[in-house]
């Protein structure tokens, strides 16, 4: 998810049977989390067979890569380590190790269990936790977003904290992957987490629970409409449908403006997120995709846009990632909507889900998007029209300098 590794946090990616975006990052972040996400039907028609060697199962292709090191190195290992050894892990360590070779953050190998894990949290199915999406951040294990009404929020958990310890165990050096499989559990246990925010560091000690993540919820706050977009979820449409339906309810009762908060949305499937950029754009270009200088496709909103000409305020943040960056970025070049906030961050590369035989999956990039403009937002992301930073003081005290803003421009 750059220049931090996320799994909820900034996923853009393509499945093999309809295009999505994710990251958000939409890898499993949320929990950590990582984006993106959706599936592709008849576009692409990628081949991708394991070759890892016969001590493993699988016949090598002449010529794709010679694998004789990998078998050697199999073969003396078993012959000389002094334990036990499970082929499995074996096989799932060297395809990890392949694909991490690639040097790629996004470019990812996903075993059987992570694989199931990242599309559930794509859904929203994410089952027994605290309800935070977890990143690495400056190579800390670091709260990237608490989900409204759970756990880790109620506890007082906030994003940027860094997580030094769970369970008291030091986190220093872990995966997302391990942190998330410490955190998570059972509803009703506990967790312990060591929290550093700033200077201080204070134990948290946090019942798990069953975690809700609705893709959007809505509100009307005198007169102006409150549309806040978690992540993007194309699989089942839920995201489009219930935006959709905000947007119908917005018109409905005659708002004076819309505030869409994409604050701390990891991304998700690239077709919800043209799908909520319709909303605002009649037959208009969202994003396009590009392999270099070559242009693969550009993808267009249909000619539904109910809330066109409502004057619009989107806010962002350090943690609006991927998909919700092109919306971000299709509204700002079209000049439809303000953008509030602070930088987002960053995330303009392509992702495509492709499943392996043992129900493992590669998450791989494959292109580069780009906004209506041209503009590749990777590392650099997005420039609010108007900066507004939430400080932890905003946090702990419950304001939101930011929203504020967003409703002083719209009840001009």
């Amino acid at each position: 998810m750059p220049h931090s590794e996320e799994k909820t946090v900034g996923h853009l990616v393509y499945h093999r049977k309809k295009k999505i975006i994710l990251p958000s990052w939409v890898w499993f972040i949320a929990m950590a989390i990582v984006a993106t996400i959706g599936y592709l039907a008849g576009v692409y028609h990628y081949q991708i067979e394991a070759a890892i060697g016969p001590v493993f199962g699988y016949k090598a292709h002449s010529g794709e890569i010679d694998l004789n090191s990998l078998q050697e190195t199999y073969s003396k290992l078993v012959a000389n380590y002094d334990g036990k050894l499970d082929t499995n892990l074996l096989i799932q360590g060297a395809n990890r190790g392949l694909v991490d070779a690639a040097g790629d953050t996004y470019t990812i190998y996903m075993s059987p269990q992570e694989s199931r894990e990242y599309n559930n949290s794509l859904s929203g199915n994410i089952g027994g936790g605290i309800g935070a999406e977890i990143g690495i951040r400056d190579n800390k294990i670091t709260i990237i977003r608490a989900l409204s009404d759970n756990a880790a929020i109620k506890a007082g958990l906030a994003a940027g904290d860094q997580v030094l310890n769970i369970n008291d165990q030091s986190t220093s050096g872990w995966t997302v992957d391990k942190a998330v499989g410490q955190i998570k559990g059972e509803a009703g246990t506990t967790v312990k987490l060591t929290i550093q925010r700033g200077s201080e560091v204070k134990d948290y000690t946090i019942t798990r629970a069953t975690i809700s993540y609705p893709s959007v919820e809505s509100s009307i706050n005198n007169g102006i409409g409150i549309l806040t977009i978690n992540r993007f979820d194309g699989i089942s449409s839920e995201t489009a449908n219930l935006a959709a339906a905000a947007a119908n309810n917005f018109k409905k009762q005659g708002v004076k403006g819309i505030v869409v908060d994409l604050r701390g949305n990891p991304g998700g499937h690239v077709n919800a997120a043209v799908d909520v950029a319709g909303l605002w754009l009649d037959n208009k270009v969202v994003v396009i995709e590009k392999n270099g200088t070559i242009t693969r496709e550009k993808l267009r909103t249909g000619s539904n846009a109910i809330l066109s000409g409502i004057p619009t305020v989107v806010l962002v943040n350090g943690s609006t990632a991927s998909a919700s960056e092109i919306v971000a970025g299709a509204l700002q070049d079209y000049k439809i909507a303000k953008i509030v906030g602070e930088k987002t961050f960053g995330k303009g590369s392509v992702q495509q889900l492709i499943s392996l035989n043992d129900g493992s999956e590669l998450k791989v990039t494959v292109a580069k998007w780009y906004t209506p403009n041209g503009k590749n937002i990777t590392k650099d992301g997005i420039n609010p029209d108007i900066s507004i930073e939430l400080n932890q003081q905003d946090i702990d005290t419950g304001t939101d300098p930011q929203l504020d803003e967003a409703l002083k421009l719209l009840v001009k």
